[in-house]
């Protein structure tokens, strides 16, 4: 009989998904010679190469990438088993894995926390950042329960639930302050600084503009919204962001902020988790905390319709 154990494969999932030891023994929180012994025990104990490792890299055999199919699925059915064991043994939400994208996490978290930690102060609160797709991926992995988005998500094996609409607001030079607010022609016209591909709220800013995503945009992409913003007190464009952003965003630049008339942007801000969870109900009262949370954030809401 062929014996592995669960830690075992999720220090093997790790090195299949970083491909670099250091990085999957940094993840694990465990040294690479302990992370590298224990591959080397599951590949002995299987009698079949796992890895083909070189100088540069390491990467998948034949063999470990249909391991790796089995090796997921194992992990996710733990995972379930735990949650059940976790739904079903207290009341209590003693841990809870959380999600959240760049473009939300550092205005909404802190609120977020605190209503949290609040209606279950023993709980065990780990929070990853990064983006939609990622996030995505680790909820059907099983590694997070829940993550708060943008929706929707349009992923059937996950429950989405809406929590609150937020406003677009146009971030221009401080000299502009008095200029007229653009409409969406001639916003799309403007030089429109956007968060690097792979963030959703590009997209959704895009769409808005009626703008292609394929258009060449040399340069006038950032990495994150205090870039953007930065970019637009120097003069170089224009840009959207969310309206729970604007007080930390906004402090130290030289901008002003407007809002947009119709077709007034904005964007669904949600919860999503696995439909299959066993925490399915604890999840639900965690949606309404950061419900609360955003009810309570001074920005969100703030910005006034300009009237028509």
């Amino acid at each position: 009989m062929i014996n592995f154990t669960l830690k075992q494969l999720r220090y093997f999932e790790a090195l299949a998904q970083h491909g670099h030891f250091g990085r999957a023994a940094e993840t694990c929180a465990i040294s690479q010679p302990a992370l590298s012994a224990q591959i080397a025990t599951l590949e002995s104990a299987l009698g079949l190469q796992l890895f083909e490792r070189s100088a540069r890299q390491v990467r998948l055999t034949t063999f470990g990438e249909q391991f790796e199919e089995r090796a997921r699925e194992i992990l996710r059915s733990a995972e379930a088993l735990a949650d059940m064991a976790r739904s079903a043994g207290k009341t209590a939400l003693t841990r809870l894995r959380i999600g959240v994208i760049p473009t939300i996490a550092p205005y909404l978290l802190p609120s977020v926390i605190g209503h949290i930690t609040a209606a279950h102060p023993e709980i065990d609160l780990l929070v990853r950042e990064t983006m939609t797709h990622k996030l995505i991926d680790e909820l059907g992995a099983g590694k997070l329960d829940c993550a708060i988005v943008a929706l929707p998500v349009s992923e059937p094996t996950l429950t989405e639930v809406a929590l609150f609409d937020e406003a677009m607001v146009l971030v221009r030079p401080e000299k502009d302050a008095d200029r007229p607010v653009p409409d969406m022609e001639t916003l799309g016209q403007m030089k429109l600084l956007l968060l690097e591909e792979g963030h959703c709220f590009r997209d959704q800013a895009l769409s808005f503009c009626a703008m292609r995503n394929s258009l060449p945009r040399e340069g006038l992409d950032g990495s994150s919204l205090t870039t953007l913003v930065q970019m637009v007190g120097a003069g170089i464009g224009v840009t959207l962001i969310p309206e729970m952003a604007v007080p930390v965003e906004t402090r130290s630049a030289a901008v002003c902020v407007a809002s947009l008339g119709a077709p007034h942007p904005k964007r669904t801000v949600g919860m999503v988790w696995r439909r299959t969870s066993a925490l399915a109900h604890q999840l639900e009262e965690i949606a309404g905390l950061v419900r609360d949370a955003a009810a309570a954030h001074p920005a969100i809401g703030s910005f006034k319709q300009p009237k028509l």
